[in-house]
């Protein structure tokens, strides 16, 4: 999305590697057409997929992409690359999220906002996979429905659409009252005054204090808001509860070779989880290569939505 693409030029001028064009496209599946001499994972007709670097030289629209090995795995053959391409990003979010930032295990109680959302889906089931219990919240009718027939299911399913729930109490509620060890957002209001110039889906998002509010003795608060400000009163109530904040970027993985392994070992066991049904994302319809330009239109005016586009 064009958010997205902002986002990662900024990110890109940060890490002193200016350029003016980021490829699109960057989650890829295909076949393997060619190999060089010093590469050892992969053979020619192999089935691979994987996400490009920002300063990759080749966008994923392109019919034939020279990559790094390190940047690939193996995809399963049961497994369809539309499919895999969708959502794999938003499976190394979850990871990064659930395993790397909050360290979740088994008896962890966990918030996720916007459960309906690819992301939020990855979460859920990944979490459910490892015994935890999870809290989510629905932001239309048709979306509440969809979380509430998820199996294994969730704990509870709170509406936030037409201020039909009071998120802290419904928590405290589901909780005993001692707040969730984990809460994964997907965006954050910082203000109350905001409400008045924001669109209907940023209006659903939960403020920060509620998000604050929520939160257990310790617990780990997953943020995707880059932007995110606390005040002095908010940090003295995560002080108190000894909580803590993480900033979920999953761009760290490809901007430097130092955690390279971690990351495969990541990609690896997001597609066999896949494989085997443990992560179950919404099918994703593919689009023709001649349709790209206006699929991405309608992505950049509607941040959360995506296109898997089909050479």
């Amino acid at each position: 999305s064009k958010n997205k693409y902002n986002n990662s030029r900024l990110y890109l001028i940060s890490l002193r590697l200016r350029r003016d064009l980021i490829p699109v496209g960057r989650e890829v599946a295909g076949v393997v057409l060619q190999v060089g001499p010093k590469v050892t994972f992969f053979q020619p007709e192999d089935e691979v997929v994987g996400i490009l670097p920002l300063d990759s030289s080749f966008s994923g629209l392109c019919e034939v992409i020279d990559t790094d090995e390190y940047y690939l795995v193996q995809k399963p053959e049961k497994l369809s690359s539309v499919c895999v391409a969708g959502v794999l990003r938003d499976g190394l979010c979850a990871y990064s999220a659930l395993h790397t930032h909050a360290r979740m295990a088994a008896g962890h109680t966990l918030l996720v906002t916007d459960g309906a959302s690819s992301f939020g889906l990855m979460c859920i089931q990944l979490a459910c996979y490892h015994g935890a219990k999870v809290l989510t919240t629905s932001h239309s009718p048709q979306n509440h429905t969809f979380l509430e027939q998820l199996r294994p299911s969730v704990a509870r399913v709170i509406p936030v659409y037409n201020s039909s729930s009071d998120l802290l109490s419904v928590v405290m509620e589901e909780t005993g009252g001692l707040g969730v060890d984990i809460v994964v957002d997907s965006g954050v209001h910082l203000h109350e005054e905001e409400e008045e110039v924001e669109s209907e889906e940023k209006k659903l998002l939960p403020h920060k204090h509620d998000i604050i509010s929520v939160l257990g003795v310790g617990g780990h608060w997953v943020t995707s808001h880059q932007d995110l400000q606390l005040d002095p009163p908010d940090c003295r109530l995560l002080y108190l509860k000894s909580a803590s904040v993480s900033f979920l970027n999953p761009e760290v993985w490809t901007a430097s070779s130092s955690q390279q392994g971690r990351y495969l070992h990541i990609l690896k066991d997001i597609v066999e989880k896949m494989s085997s049904g443990v992560l179950r994302p919404q099918p994703e319809e593919a689009v023709p290569l001649y349709e790209a330009t206006v699929a991405m239109e309608t992505v950049q005016r509607h941040p959360k939505k995506k296109a898997v586009v089909q050479l």
